[in-house]
């Protein structure tokens, strides 16, 4: 069998003249729509299109220097704060002390001399007629070793509160609950918990934590809202007072809508054969989601707690009402206990340890974020107070960029080891 496609003499077809059209076109080197197919589209929609190409270009751009911007004005007054030019490069001094006053004493020649409590009287002693003034500067002396501490103490406790409820939270709607009115109260019940503002949360921690959690005493305290004696000891509902433990609450059911919602999504993303596969290997509904999803989940919960870090990291308002001090002279495992006798047991120096131990989370710490707001906005703003502001700012970022980086790390080996 063959095929004949030769024209029939004096014969034409429409393919042959829209060929012949397009041909001449090309070979005449028109570029008008008419007369070629292939020529752009240069209508008012080709315009507009890229009128608002441009316009969301120029508006990324925009984030981009803004985020720069911030980040270098950050860099330039805080980093010579944190660093020196001298070995070893690190202004050991305003990471390894208390905040303390600051002395600054100015001769008859006007140089200015920095010191603090204790140096100041000896400074002016020596100095004799040659002093003139002396200024003092609230918080702007000595180091921010207490704040880093505090703000480490609450991340810890509320990220660790935050993941335990979230991710039981993101187990129960993604793989127990059933689609129904419950359900989505629960879900508005989180959209609403996200919008909430934090000096809400705030107020919410003072009356829930510091003023009637439980706790055990000997005797309860005239607030307590009501006491269950227990034989040995007695519950009362008196709360946790200003503290770490406090705090650390507060702050993660500020995070918790985070962790919810994106550890939800990781569990959806694993698929549905993992679950099936292992149900039909006889795996009852827990041991699969303990050993077919959440092990494939797990990089991107990891990915939650980043943003749960940050965000418990630099919230002010809740710490205020829950757990910071703007000063505090000791660090929170520094608390003064009664002295043991010569003659105490092992057993007396251990429960010594342990309620040392548990005591730095009874304790109000000092925090990063409330640090900064108090040298910006309560103390006379000068170039003493403006230097301690801007480093301690700039610590702040590079220990939020640090926790991050190290668990997108984390994050990254676990999405290795667990690839579908």
């Amino acid at each position: 069998m063959s095929f004949d496609f030769t024209p029939e003499p004096g014969g034409s077809s429409d393919a042959d003249d829209t060929s012949a059209a397009v041909i001449a076109a090309g070979a005449s080197g028109s570029s008008s729509p008419g007369s070629n197919p292939f020529a752009g589209d240069n209508s008012g929609i080709q315009k507009r299109e890229t009128a608002a190409r441009w316009a969301l270009r120029v508006g990324s751009y925009m984030v981009v220097l803004t985020t720069v911007a911030i980040m270098l004005h950050i860099f330039v007054k805080g980093a010579p704060v944190a660093f020196q030019s001298k070995w070893p490069f690190v202004n050991t001094k305003f990471l390894t002390e208390l905040p303390a006053t600051l002395h600054v004493i100015e001769d008859q020649q006007g140089n200015h001399i920095e010191t603090d409590v204790n140096g100041s009287d000896a400074i002016k002693k020596k100095l004799g007629d040659n002093f003139r003034a002396e200024k003092t500067i609230s918080y702007s002396g000595g180091g921010i070793l207490g704040p880093i501490v505090g703000t480490a103490l609450l991340v810890i406790v509320s990220v660790g509160v935050a993941l335990f409820l979230g991710v039981a939270c993101a187990i129960y709607l993604s793989e127990y609950a059933k689609h129904g009115k419950f359900l989505e109260m629960v879900r508005l019940a989180i959209l609403n918990l996200a919008g909430v503002p934090s000096v809400v949360f705030g107020l919410f921690g003072l009356g829930a934590f510091v003023l009637t959690a439980p706790t055990f005493v000997d005797v309860p305290a005239e607030r307590s809202v009501f006491a269950i004696p227990l034989g040995f000891t007695t519950l009362s509902f008196e709360g946790w007072d200003t503290c770490v433990l406090s705090g650390g609450f507060t702050l993660a059911f500020v995070i918790l809508p985070v962790i919810i919602t994106a550890s939800e999504q990781c569990l959806q993303a694993v698929p549905q054969g993992f679950r099936e596969t292992s149900m039909a290997l006889g795996a009852t509904r827990w041991q699969t989601i303990r050993h077919s999803v959440l092990p494939f989940a797990t990089p991107g919960i990891l990915t939650s707690s980043i943003l749960g870090i940050a965000r418990a990291a630099g919230e002010t308002a809740p710490i205020m009402f829950t757990a910071a001090l703007a000063f505090k002279d000791k660090l929170p495992w520094q608390k003064d206990l009664p002295p043991l006798p010569a003659d105490a047991s092992i057993f007396a120096h251990w429960e010594q340890s342990v309620a040392r131990f548990l005591g730095i989370f009874t304790e109000s710490v000092q925090a990063l974020p409330y640090h900064i707001y108090t040298l910006a906005a309560k103390i006379p703003q000068n170039e003493y107070a403006e230097r301690a502001q801007y480093g301690s700012v700039f610590v702040f970022l590079v220990l939020v960029a640090s926790l991050a980086a190290s668990s997108v790390l984390l994050r990254k080996r676990l999405r290795a080891k667990y690839r579908w």
